[in-house]
């Protein structure tokens, strides 16, 4: 592992003491240990330097002056990024009455040139070095490493045996090489009892979801190894059972629908706005009032006694176009009107860790607690820390009165764990916990802000300038953001009733926020008010603009019909996002000049020949009137806007579906059929129906334009899951008999 010794000098410096540096420098190598030189031939970017020292597993700076004020400032930048890594100052008789009280109460120790010798001074550094490095890794990811490198040969599953099964194959030895031994090694099974057992939560796995639960203040926290989904369903059966009354945001992941089936529990739900671009907006203040809450449950045809309490509330937080709600209050106002409130955080692992999201994340053990209403939350840590793919996590914040039952809990968690978890992941779930430990995890998020806010007065700044000119570019979703550097400030991305941006007819004041890391990039040719822009005007379909930036190396989180959904994580770096401006550059080139497609996009003109010689802006013109013709818009909006007429639970409509009690409807003969399986628009994946529901005339328009659309501009549409391609070219839908 490459953990250098990081020597940070200044050229001011360099040469009174270059001798004594590289005799210093010899030793170090003579120990054993890496060395890294910066700031020598250069002025090194401050950022960089300080990343570069925040990886490394010491620094020694060189500092010609004790005093020198720039010293201060610089050891602070340090331990903002790494509050653990040793710094030792590196001069000519430093002595701590001339070093300032705030650079010493942060380095661990000095070394003087010519006081001693520089294998001494080495050894000094090296004892640094060893006892940093020892406290590194957390509980698992450390006990996993240990036992990898062991050497001790396996008995056990999975049967590659270390990886050494691959080395018995040609392909097998090309996935040998390609991933590795060391991740080979540490996929291992649960009979090593010395990593802990993750569907019992000991050993070295407690520890370390100990310490995680501190590092997210949490009561509890667990580590899940299938994704949120999985998050989302252990959560469910805990608390629900067959005929319990649930409240679920209609625009929830389809997996909290799925806990809906699984569990037969009977659904209210709270019910979004939504603008004519296709961005889901905020749920309204008064939804979540306990006398709203008994309007729906009353006008439910599927619940028979109204006198039952709703067992469990669950909440997209944030949404997946980036709105998050004011989760203290919402722990407030249903504390007691609720048994349980599940935020659904798949999207907001970070918000614990900055300022700008106070009291907009649901579990945070030093805001105020429920008295009688659990608190839950589950989080993504692969969609925006640093974990690998279905690394996730469940939180828990207990009440005052202590009504988590970690007895039901556990029974629910092996229930929907695998037996052979993968290692990896769980060891990920381990370290991006760790990352985000002290005053790293406030670092990296405020590093992502500004990223962020970077990119977007980019945008911003290039589409003023084009402006001047009657000139055309993209936008973002948001806020407008003057050109100035720095972070957000919160009072700017809290959504009001009058900011004409986001397009939303109903939006309370001080109830909701953008999380301004969630980029939405916006295509000329749709207003947020439903608005087609005209013949001769620039028209640019999100789905063409997507399809060009996966052939040229970006691949986008989320496309709408005029806009692409950007995530900035803690490892968007100013390369990639800027490297993203200079492509937008490029394709408004191809488009003004009317590039050949099959130039432009040589793998979609392959795939679908009927493009090949049309001009990238001829083919945007025509897509756009396709959409503008069919309005688009308009008909996207009705479909998960309007009333929804259940018939049967959803968790039967299932059942009569698993036992064939089904017939498969064609999409032109579906109005008033009832679903037997989630209907679900990929892009964006929010389902339109649950099973058990009523199919529209609205929907069906929708289907039927879908496979216009397919017909008519293949590779540019996306797909409805639920619905059944036939061998004779029908379409068709599972529904009741």
């Amino acid at each position: 592992m490459s953990f250098p010794v990081t020597i940070v000098t200044s050229e001011q410096g360099v040469a009174g003491l270059r001798r004594p540096l590289e005799m210093l420098e010899a030793a170090l190598v003579r120990a054993g240990l890496e060395i890294r030189r910066l700031g020598d031939d250069h002025d090194t970017d401050r950022h960089g330097m300080l990343a570069n020292v925040a990886r490394s597993s010491s620094a020694v700076l060189y500092t010609p002056h004790a005093g020198d004020p720039a010293l201060d400032g610089f050891v602070q930048a340090l331990r903002a990024h790494n509050d653990r890594v040793p710094i030792l100052l590196f001069g000519e008789q430093l002595t701590a009455r001339m070093i300032p009280s705030a650079v010493l109460s942060r380095i661990d120790g000095v070394v003087n040139a010519y006081e001693d010798t520089p294998d001494f001074l080495a050894r000094k550094i090296h004892r640094e070095v060893t006892h940093y490095l020892g406290r590194l890794a957390p509980p698992f990811f450390e006990a996993l490493m240990r036992y990898a490198n062991d050497g001790a040969y396996s008995w056990h599953c999975p049967g590659h045996s270390g990886g050494t099964a691959f080395l018995k194959s040609p392909v097998g030895t090309l996935f040998h090489e390609f991933f590795g031994e060391n991740l080979l090694r540490a996929d291992v099974c649960n009979a090593v009892e010395d990593l802990g057992q993750l569907l019992d939560h000991s050993g070295p796995i407690a520890d370390s979801e100990r310490l995680a639960a501190k590092t997210f203040r949490a009561d509890h926290l667990f580590f899940v190894t299938n994704g949120t989904s999985t998050s989302n369903k252990i959560v469910w059966n805990s608390l629900v059972g067959p005929g319990d009354i649930v409240a679920v945001d209609r625009n929830c992941h389809k997996s909290v629908l799925h806990a809906i089936i699984l569990t037969g529990a009977v659904p209210i739900y709270l019910m979004p706005t939504r603008n004519k671009a296709g961005i889901i907006g905020p749920i309204p203040r008064s939804e979540f009032t306990a006398a709203s809450l008994q309007e729906k449950i009353e006008a439910s045809p599927l619940i028979t006694d109204k006198s039952r309490p709703i067992r469990l509330l669950t909440l997209t937080q944030s949404t997946y176009d980036g709105i998050i709600y004011r989760a203290d209050e919402l722990k407030r106002t249903l504390d007691g009107v609720v048994d349980a409130l599940h935020f659904d955080e798949a999207w907001l692992p970070h918000a614990s860790f900055h300022q700008l999201y106070e009291g907009m994340h649901g579990v945070a053990n030093n805001r105020e607690r429920t008295g009688r209403t659990v608190v839950y939350a589950t989080q993504s840590t692969h969609k925006l820390l640093a974990g690998l793919s279905q690394a996730s996590q469940i939180l828990v914040q207990d009440t005052t009165g202590g009504h988590f039952d970690e007895r039901v809990f556990a029974q629910a968690y092996r229930m929907h764990t695998s037996t052979s978890p993968q290692y990896a992941i769980i060891a990920s779930c381990d370290v991006s916990a760790e990352m985000m430990a002290g005053k790293r995890g406030p670092a990296l998020v405020e590093e992502t802000i500004t990223e962020a806010m970077e990119f977007r007065r980019t945008v911003i700044r290039v589409g003023a300038e084009c402006a001047k000119t009657n000139d055309w570019w993209f936008g973002v979703w948001g806020p407008d953001t003057p050109p100035r550097t720095g972070l957000a400030e919160r009072a700017e991305w809290e959504l009001t009733a009058d900011a004409g941006w986001h397009g939303f007819d109903r939006v309370d004041d001080g109830f909701t926020m953008l999380d301004p890391i969630k980029v939405t990039l916006t295509t000329p040719g749709l207003s947020v008010d439903g608005e087609f822009s005209g013949p001769g005007a620039p028209t640019v379909p999100g789905v063409v603009l997507a399809r060009y930036l996966a052939e040229h190396g970006v691949v986008v989180e989320k496309t709408g019909l005029y806009s692409l959904f950007v995530l900035f994580t803690i490892g968007i770096t100013k390369g990639r996002w800027n490297s993203l401006v200079a492509e937008l550059h490029r394709f408004k080139s191809a488009y003004d000049g009317n590039a050949a497609i099959d130039r432009l996009m040589p793998e979609l003109a392959a795939a679908f020949p009927e493009y090949a010689g049309r001009g990238l802006r001829e083919l945007c013109e025509a897509l756009h009137g396709t959409y503008r013709d069919a309005d688009l818009a308009e008909l996207t909006t009705a479909v998960y806007t309007e009333p929804v007429e259940q018939v049967t639970l959803p968790g039967e409509a299932w059942t009569a579906m698993a036992a064939g009690r089904v017939e498969h409807v064609p999409v032109e003969k579906l109005a008033g059929r009832t679903t037997a399986v989630l209907l679900t628009p990929y892009p964006p994946g929010i389902p339109l129906l649950v099973p058990g529901e009523r199919i529209s005339s609205s929907i069906v328009r929708f289907l039927r334009h879908e496979q216009v659309l397919a017909h008519r501009w293949p590779g540019f549409t996306g797909i409805t899951h639920g619905v059944v391609e036939e061998p004779d070219g029908h379409r068709t839908v599972a529904c009741l008999l």
